[in-house]
Order: C-alpha cells, then structure tokens, then sequence
C-alpha cells in the first residue's frame, strides 16, 4: 500500500516526511498537480460495477486502489504548466485526479474540501469560539466607522490580511502589524479588513496537531515589541518544547472533529496569566522549523500517521519531550 503526497517540487517539509516513509519501508509517491496533464497523468476506468484507476508521474505508475493515505500537503494548481493554460482545463483537471482520489478508500490528510473551508479566518475564529479556545476580540469590515467605533472600544490593534496572502506570483505572506493610534480607517471601504486586539503576549505558542497527538512549542517574545508577528520578529531565541494546559487540549480536539481535520498548525498568543489565545489554524501549516529547534518527532508523527492502516485509536496529549519555560 501506498502513500500519495500532493505537493509542490521543493517543500522541505514534504521532504522530511518522505525521509521517515522510506525509513520505514513505505512506499510513497509525490506528484504535484500542476503537472497534470504532461508528466503527471491519469486513467480512471468504470465498467461493470468495478473501478480501476491508475496515476503516473516520473515513471512510476501507481494504482489508486493501492492507496493507503494521501497527503494533502501544498499542490500546485492543477494544469498551470501545460503550453497553453486556461480555467477550463484547470477544473477539468482537478476534477479528474480529486474525483478519482475521493473515490478511493485511502485516507485524507486533509480531505480537499474539508482543507478549502479550513482557510476561512473568519469560520476559523467562529469555530474557535464554539471549540472553547479563547479568542481576541475581532472585527472583520468594510465599514470606516465600524472601524473607528471598535477602536475605540479597543485601544489597541493588530490588523491582518483575511486570507493571509498577497497577490503575487509567488505568494508573500502578509505580516500582522500594530495599528497606529491616529489611524483614520477611510481605507477599510476599499477591501476586507480584520482588526484584533492585541495581546500583549510573553510568548508564541506553536501546536502542531497529527490525528489525536498534539506537540506544543513554545517562544519567548517581548510582551511591547512594535513587531507582534513571530515570522517576522527578531528571534528571542529557539522555539522550546512545552506542555498543552488541560483546557486547551479537548478545546482543540474538537476544533479537529468538527473541521474534519487530521492535521492542524494552531498557533496563540501567550498572556500575562498564562492564557494561550487562539489566532489562527493553518491546515497545511510547516512544521520543519519546530522540529530542528525543539527535536519533537513531528515528520515521524506525520509519517506514521500516513503509514498506518487501520483506525486510530484515542490517544493522549503528547507531553513535551524537555521542559520549557512555564
């Protein structure tokens, strides 16, 4: 039985999941849309009440009944590289090879549908708040004075893109930045825009959660820094392993049951109290930078997740591996 890792060609995270597969003897292919048609390809055949379909990428040919799991992990847009590209062949494309893949009785890391809603911040925030994780108070308008009314309200503000990207080929990602206190809002008419009140945090939290199993780290931060965004702040030193507090671990079990989910990046923000507020989950998130700091087996707890055949069984938190700061 195989693993099928849908991905882009240079993911390092894909890398190192694929590392521990060949480790363990697993098979595993990787393909990336995008080449589909042209060094990807496919064949699906319906005929008297049986299915047999069949991919094919760097000569390798794969039965889809053989599939044991599939890896949803960051594929390219179905028939982007063919010579003459166009929406049309796109969705032809992706019908074909999802279609085909949710016909099969592999299993979903993440299911592609199941993954497109996940990256809605707004049902995120609301699921959040159902799932009892805390969650910063937030505004997402485009009404100038709704703005200005809830800065009032709130003093204090980061403001985030909604969907995380920018417009560019290839994607940036956006940083989150502190509003100034003088800001006027005119703008917020022109597009989408999503105000939270800062936490004034003492650390980035990082779970990572695979099937049942959840690995924390965790990163020092300073609580007034103009630089509220981890990706972009000078470092305050390496991401450290820690333990998940009892209420957050059922709050974010129960985030990954109702988005139908079997891997999550969540990241918080860390109060004063100790309080981990939620700000986003990322259904694709990578995990290599934890790993090298911190030395939690997460591209072994993916691989295995992948490799296994039969039903996970309930398992514990995963405590973490050394003690972090408190």
């Amino acid at each position: 039985m195989t693993v099928l890792i849908l991905t882009c060609e240079q993911d390092v995270t894909a890398d190192m999941v694929v590392a521990e597969l060949h480790g363990s003897g697993v098979p595993v292919v990787r393909l990336d849309p995008a080449d589909l048609p042209g060094t990807v390809a496919l064949s699906g055949e319906y005929v008297h009440g049986a299915f047999q379909g069949h991919l094919s990428t760097g000569g390798r040919l794969v039965s889809t009944g053989g599939l044991r799991s599939v890896w949803v992990r960051r594929p390219g847009i179905a028939a982007t590289r063919v010579d003459e590209p166009s929406p049309w062949l796109t969705e032809e494309a992706s019908q074909a090879l999802y279609g085909m893949l949710d016909g099969t009785g592999a299993r979903w890391m993440n299911r592609p549908d199941a993954a497109r809603r996940a990256r809605r911040k707004p049902w995120q925030l609301r699921l959040a708040q159902r799932s009892g994780l805390p969650v910063p108070a937030t505004l997402i308008t485009t009404f100038p004075q709704a703005a200005r009314d809830f800065a009032r309200r709130f003093p204090d503000l980061v403001v985030k893109p909604v969907s995380g990207t920018h417009p560019q080929d290839p994607p940036r990602a956006v940083p989150t930045s502190r509003v100034a206190p003088d800001t006027d809002f005119t703008a917020v008419a022109y597009g989408p825009t999503l105000l939270q009140r800062r936490i004034a945090k003492r650390a980035d939290i990082r779970l990572t959660a695979v099937g049942d199993r959840l690995l924390a780290a965790r990163k020092p931060a300073v609580p007034d820094a103009d630089d509220v965004d981890v990706r972009f702040a000078p470092s305050t030193g390496p991401w450290q392993p820690v333990d998940v507090p009892p209420r957050i671990a059922p709050a974010v079990h129960a985030y990954l049951r109702e988005a139908e989910l079997a891997y999550g990046a969540f990241d918080f923000a860390e109060d004063a109290d100790g309080i981990w507020w939620f700000l986003e989950c990322n259904q694709s998130g990578q995990f290599g930078f934890v790993e090298l700091d911190t030395g939690q087996p997460l591209a072994r707890a993916v691989a295995h997740w992948l490799a296994r055949q039969e039903p996970e069984a309930e398992q514990p938190s995963v405590p973490a591996q050394r003690p972090g700061t408190p």
